[in-house]
């Protein structure tokens, strides 16, 4: 039982100036990453529909606008902002191990504004990346300068409030609380402190109180009502889960080879002509789009929404090239994420599937396609789950859904044995000492 010295530590703790200025930090941080994500995401939302009017008179203006705005992105991040290129959360995750002054060069909210602005210009230009990996991003600069004005800013402190900033934004980015919370936990830690569980989900609720305020409760893809009885439905957890995990992981290893400069070709063109490669791959993007649909500019919300209410205004070629789109975007070294095109690759390979399989409903077989492949790019497979049960509202899919990202899980390992943010992460992990060296020089 409680003892009474157990009662006053506890009452202690719980009227501490420096737990409560903690705890302010932390509910203010997460207002503000809340309000980050919203405005991020109208700005994001806006440059894309401009990208679509310019289209609209005549699509061979994507042969124009889409290169020049991958060069231009590849050029400015040569100048000093490096770090805002790719997802951001490779940046996250090294910065939970990495000293200080690599955070504040790294996860600044210069860098917070800089990731923002270049993540929509690249939206303007027709490219296919998602804003949600850099709201993971953005969120974890924002509450890690917020932290540090707050007075916190040793090592183990900083790393905690880059978590709580990592989950108010994947939870911001798509509304969806408990997604954050999980991602924290399987993808930025691998690891979770019981003593800050409870400070991490407090972030998270109130940044999911702004949001729910500002926006209203809505369902990031509406509400999907579908179910999978046991029976011959499950061929399509099977199918799911062993194509779109495998596919996953080929679009994972092709990005760390490239990555890594293989092919040699690749590798000495990128650390030769960075401006040029970033123009050469806007031009494929733009090419894409214009001969095998526009499906292949933007995030690819809208196609993988319509593919879940069942108004697929799409191809059957719309997942392949997706995929296309996607791995030559994130070859260009721009900023950008990968969350919401995997899911728009995801949706259309289960749209695939769907279709060998006429005696199921196509809109169960797109959901398992869109966690199957989520998972064999991430590697996540709880966050995985989580996302795709709350991005639709359908609890009814849980058994289906877990079995179909056990199942991705294990088959992109076959093909990608580390997990593409963590073998990002390694890399700047890696170049750290070489950059402390040449500082102190």
């Amino acid at each position: 039982m409680p003892t009474p010295a157990t009662h006053k530590s506890g009452l202690a703790l719980l009227l501490s100036g420096e737990q409560w200025k903690r705890r302010l930090a932390l509910w203010g941080g997460g207002v503000a990453v809340a309000l980050a994500a919203i405005v991020f995401a109208k700005a994001s939302d806006a440059a894309f529909s401009v990208f679509r009017d310019v289209l609209a008179v005549s699509p061979l203006w994507a042969l124009l606008l889409t290169p020049a705005t991958f060069a231009l992105l590849a050029w400015v991040t040569t100048r000093g902002l490096q770090t805002t290129r790719g997802s951001g959360i490779p940046q996250v995750i090294a910065g939970l191990d990495l000293p200080d002054g690599w955070r504040r060069r790294n996860l600044s909210l210069r860098v917070a504004v800089s990731k923002m602005t270049l993540t929509v210009l690249g939206l303007l230009g027709g490219a296919s990346i998602g804003r949600e990996g850099p709201t993971v991003h953005v969120g974890a600069a924002i509450m890690h300068s917020l932290g540090a004005r707050f007075g916190f800013r040793d090592p183990q402190q900083g790393a905690r409030f880059l978590l709580a900033g990592g989950a108010a934004g994947i939870a911001a980015a798509f509304n969806t609380p408990l997604a954050g919370v999980v991602f924290a936990i399987e993808e930025l830690s691998g690891a979770f402190e019981h003593q800050f569980s409870g400070t991490l989900l407090t972030a998270v609720i109130v940044g999911g109180v702004v949001s729910l305020g500002l926006l209203g409760n809505y369902t990031y893809f509406g509400t999907v009502s579908t179910a999978l009885p046991l029976g011959q439905g499950w061929l399509a957890v099977l199918a799911c889960g062993l194509l779109c995990g495998l596919a996953g992981g080929v679009f994972s290893r092709l990005l760390l080879l490239a990555m890594e400069g293989r092919p040699r070709w690749l590798g000495a063109w990128r650390a030769r002509h960075p401006v040029l490669l970033a123009g050469a791959c806007g031009l494929v993007l733009a090419l894409l789009g214009i001969t095998l649909g526009a499906g292949a500019f933007g995030t690819g919300y809208a196609q993988a929404r319509e593919l879940l209410q069942g108004h697929a205004a799409v191809g059957e070629s719309f997942g392949i090239v997706k995929f296309a789109a996607n791995l030559v975007s994130y070859l260009a070294g721009i900023p950008g994420g990968l969350f919401s095109p995997a899911l728009a690759v995801g949706a259309g390979l289960g749209h695939n599937v769907a279709t060998l399989l006429p005696g199921v409903d196509p809109t169960a077989v797109v959901l398992l396609g869109m966690c199957g492949y989520l998972t064999g790019v991430t590697q996540a497979p709880l966050t995985s789950a989580v996302i795709s049960m709350e991005l639709t509202d359908n609890s009814d899919m849980l058994l289906p859904i877990l079995a179909t990202v056990l199942l991705a899980r294990g088959a992109s390992a076959l093909v990608c044995h580390t997990p593409v943010y963590k073998a990002l992460a390694l890399r700047l992990l890696a170049a750290e000492p070489a950059i402390t060296a040449k500082e102190t020089t």
